[in-house]
């Protein structure tokens, strides 16, 4: 029977959708609930909602950008610091080649062998370097862009679901018991699914996701309470 392995491959953009997703589901869930025990309309909660929203989007996708751009200029920086290592100090770089293959345990002679035919070829002696020392993949250039796009959309979508609440209910209560409703079950589902992607328990990761949320809301509800 052949053995097929299954691993874990996490993608950029799981990774974004899940940080923009959660932070859209807590934030603005729990400024709704933090302002519903502090004024009497729906209207002011789906104003302030709505504008915490958009500058939520931008917030963190100008974060994901620059997290991105960091990403690829640090390696960037590194690569052209590792392509002059190996013209001006070949020896060095050598060594460190056999270095990693020692931590293995292979042989002095296999080291050698492995050092040498690297260095035949500058691009791959460079392109282990940077894997095997430094531990550093080569960035999607367009990272910075997706990233950015896609934690804004997510926070969008993710903030939409607890505001809904107050759209169809008369008073801030109401909209409360709504958006509560909701946002638990999206809280749930969300802290499911990621915790299936991520190789997590899925019910404990969703169990898990879900308090986060309530206790952010319930800490905006009872100081907007005492506050007020």
């Amino acid at each position: 029977m052949q053995h097929t392995e299954q691993h874990l491959k996490s993608s950029d953009f799981i990774t974004d959708m899940v940080i923009g997703m959660s932070d859209g589901l807590t934030v603005p869930f729990a400024l709704a609930a933090g302002l519903s025990s502090a004024v009497s309309s729906n209207n002011i909660i789906i104003t302030a909602g709505i504008a915490e929203i958009v500058a939520g989007c931008i917030a963190m996708g100008l974060g994901g950008f620059l997290a991105g751009r960091t990403e690829l200029e640090h390696y960037q920086s590194e690569l052209k610091r590792e392509y002059d290592e190996v013209e001006k100090v070949p020896a060095k770089e050598m060594e460190e080649v056999k270095e990693v293959f020692a931590e293995y345990g292979l042989s002095t002679e296999a080291q050698d062998l492995i050092a040498n035919e690297l260095a035949k070829d500058k691009t791959k002696w460079v392109n282990f370097m940077m894997k095997f020392e430094l531990g550093l993949e080569p960035p999607n250039p367009n990272r910075a862009v997706q990233s950015a796009l896609t934690i804004g959309a997510s926070y969008f979508v993710g903030g939409l679901l607890p505001l809904s609440g107050y759209i169809f209910t008369s008073t801030p209560l109401q909209g409360l018991a709504v958006s509560a409703i909701l946002t638990i079950i999206c809280l749930f589902v969300f802290g499911f699914f990621k915790s299936k992607v991520t190789g997590q328990p899925p019910i404990q990761g969703a169990l898990k996701v879900t308090m986060i949320g309530l206790l952010a809301a319930g800490a905006a509800f009872g100081i907007a309470k005492v506050v007020a």
